[in-house]
């Protein structure tokens, strides 16, 4: 009884205010914070430690930003290696790349801002990593991001693929994954959050936006979002709207002050 009087009490909270009834997952990586210079370097002081040379070709840097460690370990370190010496180069590789986090100054462009409108509109927010929740908490101390993440995804979760943690972060919101968006930059990512029933917004940097496509809407900054665009993204959900302003988005990125009620 208790939880059907609770289940009713939430449903008309949510008619009230239906805002509310979102929940917000953001990648760390690129998109709460801009870690690809830190993970080049970490890679290569790595290689520099290790004796080995990493080709400044493009498609070996982007692997090095977007590959998982095991498979660049293996590709560029170990050869014929034990288990023993990935398990020691991955640590290495983990032990350089959060000392480079201590170097972080600031989230990305207009998070901050996004952040604001969407804590004022009472929008659970999750943030997902594979740093440990040590690391995890004390990047988002310094970078004054603390209040506005209501649960966080990091190692100790043990989840085993993005989609993973994407649900991972909908269960600790209180949330359903029908009811969440995805803040990611990676076109694999994007197609994970679709694959848990959520919907995706593209950060471009990383990937330019043709290969992005995939996202409901993808965006230069977050200097681009309103809340608005939250609820348009549900009341639009398998139509080509959300098309349209990519489109507009991709041609002028308007530049504006984030409210809870801006529109394009």
């Amino acid at each position: 009884m208790r939880n059907c009087k609770e289940g009713f009490l939430q449903r008309i909270r949510y008619a009230m205010k239906p805002d509310e009834e979102y929940g917000l997952i953001f990648s760390w990586d690129n998109v709460v914070a801009d870690t690809r210079a830190l993970r080049l370097n970490a890679w290569k002081q790595l290689a520099s430690e290790e004796g080995k040379d990493i080709p400044e070709d493009g498609d070996v840097q982007r692997l090095l930003l977007h590959a998982g460690a095991d498979h660049m370990l293996h590709k560029n370190f170990l050869e014929e290696k034990s288990d023993k010496d990935l398990a020691r180069l991955k640590l290495r590789f983990t032990q350089i790349y959060h000392d480079n986090l201590l170097k972080l100054e600031r989230p990305m462009e207009g998070l901050k801002d996004w952040m604001e409108a969407v804590y004022t509109a009472r929008i659970p927010c999750a943030v997902v990593s594979s740093l440990d929740r040590r690391n995890m908490v004390e990047a988002l101390e310094r970078l004054s991001l603390t209040k506005y993440f209501q649960a966080i995804v990091t190692e100790e979760d043990g989840m085993e693929s993005i989609a993973h943690r994407f649900l991972s972060a909908a269960v600790k919101l209180d949330r359903k994954p029908s009811k969440c968006v995805v803040f990611e930059d990676d076109p694999r990512s994007v197609t994970a959050a679709h694959n848990c029933t959520m919907m995706a917004v593209a950060l471009i940097g990383a990937h330019p936006a043709y290969d992005l496509v995939q996202a409901d809407l993808a965006v230069a900054s977050f200097n681009e979002l309103s809340v608005i665009n939250l609820r348009r993204l549900f009341a639009n959900r398998g139509s080509t709207f959300m098309d349209l302003q990519k489109q507009i988005i991709e041609k002028a990125p308007p530049k504006r002050k984030l409210t809870t009620d801006t529109i394009f």
